[in-house]
């Protein structure tokens, strides 16, 4: 058995509101073992035999029958969560957040794009890492940011998914 995470997309936004309770159960009923959440933002950490894209495919399926929604996850092994907040550019620095995307192929150098195209805040960076895209900004401008406000456009919002890094470090608690 293997531990993965799986990243639901839009949860707990914009009306998409679901107890991880209810996710957890989704989860369990879909196939997959020893399931449990990570903060209410839709990280579903569990087991199974079965390989990534297999489970992608089974667990969105079982969640937007259940939730009537269209289910979009992302879902990395335990190796790949370690190694992404490993490789991680930007060290901790007080007052900024470190963000961390994750997404269909090839996203990472649509945000890259994007984020070079954009008016950044003093201290503002993004960077990509091993077909990871990872922004640092300053608390308090996430969502203001010109950067920010670009994360929300239709044609990118289904294709991808972002953690503050702290998460990542829960998860990687978790899986201890």
């Amino acid at each position: 058995m293997n531990n993965f995470c799986a990243f639901l997309r839009g949860v707990n936004v914009k009306g998409t509101n679901m107890k991880m309770a209810d996710v957890c159960k989704v989860f369990s009923d879909a196939g997959v073992q020893n399931v449990s959440s990570v903060l209410a933002s839709g990280n579903i950490l569990f087991q199974s035999d079965k390989n990534s894209e297999e489970l992608k495919k089974i667990l969105e399926k079982a969640m937007s029958e259940h939730f009537s929604y269209e289910a979009f996850l992302f879902i990395k092994n335990e190796k790949e969560i370690k190694e992404i907040l490993k490789n991680d550019p930007f060290p901790p620095i007080k007052n900024f957040h470190n963000y961390i995307f994750l997404g269909s192929e090839k996203v990472e150098e649509t945000l890259l794009e994007e984020f070079e195209k954009s008016n950044k805040a003093e201290s503002e960076k993004g960077k990509i890492v091993n077909n990871i895209f990872y922004w640092q900004v300053s608390k308090g401008q996430t969502l203001d940011s010109s950067f920010g406000k670009v994360l929300g456009k239709k044609g990118l919002k289904d294709k991808m998914t972002s953690r503050n890094a702290n998460t990542f470090e829960k998860i990687i608690k978790k899986f201890s």
